[in-house]
């Protein structure tokens, strides 16, 4: 079991931000996998706000009732990404400003868990900063199939820095993993064969770093010449050893599925300025992949087509629900898709996938 870090210091609350507002209204949506599913089969659904984060989860398997919003005080951390790992843990990665004690602005990365649905969250943990004083892009993470939490960061000389877990629980130092102009949003993804892959979009194409073996030292990177629009990369684990990379392409303006060794395929749609949502699911009998972004107009997309088959065709469909940043997507305990979203109030929806063939969404619940 990890031992538990010690709290932040207190700070005050964002100026014009009443105590109300913050353990009510999302400020916007987080980065990554937002909405869990717990051990209990119990979705979980995290938000940003105002000097912390909140939390709705469901009261029973299945739902359709959410208790919440609960608030959980984070002075000082911004850009939240939500990470899950195989053994249900959910993990919290993000950027804090603290002034030092000459009173020039630093950052550092922090990180906390809830091991259980609707426990309470460990104490934030600094991870430090790569180049001490320096900016940092946002953390993201991958939690490796033995637990392993990755986190990677985008440094101060625009290359990539990842901090990881040893096997003893402890965290080992930043390690320089190299690259240059490279995007602030990663992706990176933990595979079934136990390794983890990083891809980050740069000024002359992709960079991937891959694990040769798991917990191994990082390859990398290896340049391809695919143009993804900066900020919309994601990752998903489509075999055992292979993960399919997603992004709004630059010539055509639609969203894009790429494995290495093969070509990239375009998949049309509305082009997101978000990385995609990502969620593997059985529709009809077929392994489907599910996507989910913001469209050009504000509004939710879904989007739906065969596991590594996309060739055969992607199927997008535009829904009438406006939505802060990225939706997120996950199954619920009954095994249906989910969509979750933050609405233009700050006030999150969810809509479960309906009964019968095919892939549609029921009506939408405001939690």
């Amino acid at each position: 079991m990890r031992r538990r870090p010690e709290g932040p210091v207190d700070a005050a609350r964002p100026i014009g931000r009443s105590r109300e507002e913050q353990e009510r209204f999302a400020s916007g949506a987080a980065h990554g996998n937002w909405l869990t599913l717990g051990k209990d089969g119990r979705l979980t659904l995290y938000a940003p706000t105002g000097g912390g984060l909140l939390r709705w989860t469901e009261t029973v398997a299945g739902g359709p009732a959410w208790s919440g919003p609960h608030f959980v005080e984070a002075p000082g951390v911004t850009d939240l990404t939500v990470l899950q790992g195989a053994d249900g843990y959910v993990h919290f990665l993000g950027r804090r400003e603290r002034a030092g004690t000459d009173g020039a602005r630093g950052f550092d990365v922090v990180h906390a868990i809830q091991y259980q649905t609707g426990l309470a969250l460990t104490d934030w943990r600094s991870l430090g900063n790569p180049h001490p004083g320096g900016e940092l892009g946002r953390p993201v993470g991958a939690v490796a199939a033995d637990g392993t939490v990755h986190v990677f960061v985008r440094g101060a000389h625009g290359g990539l820095m990842l901090r990881r877990e040893a096997p003893n629980g402890k965290w080992r130092a930043w390690e320089d993993l190299r690259g240059s102009g490279i995007d602030a949003l990663p992706a990176a993804v933990a595979l079934e064969d136990g390794r983890v892959e990083v891809c980050a979009a740069a000024e002359t194409g992709l960079l991937i770093w891959r694990q040769a073996v798991p917990g191994g030292d990082f390859n990398g990177p290896r340049g391809f010449s695919l143009r993804a629009a900066p900020g919309t990369l994601a990752a998903a684990g489509t075999g055992l050893d292979r993960a399919t990379f997603f992004w709004t392409d630059v010539d055509s303006g639609g969203a894009a599925a790429w494995r290495i060794g093969g070509w990239p395929s375009m998949l049309g749609g509305s082009p997101a300025e978000r990385p995609y949502a990502v969620l593997r699911a059985t529709v009809d009998g077929y392994d489907c992949l599910v996507l989910a972004c913001r469209g050009a107009d504000g509004s939710a997309v879904l989007g739906m087509g065969g596991t590594e088959n996309e060739e055969d065709g992607f199927w997008w469909y535009a829904l009438t629900e406006s939505c802060q940043g990225g939706p997120a997507l996950a199954r619920d305990g009954l095994g249906r898709v989910v969509m979750a979203l933050i609405g233009n109030g700050g006030v999150p929806k969810v809509a479960r996938q309906d009964d019968g063939a095919g892939l549609s969404l029921g009506r939408w619940h405001s939690l």
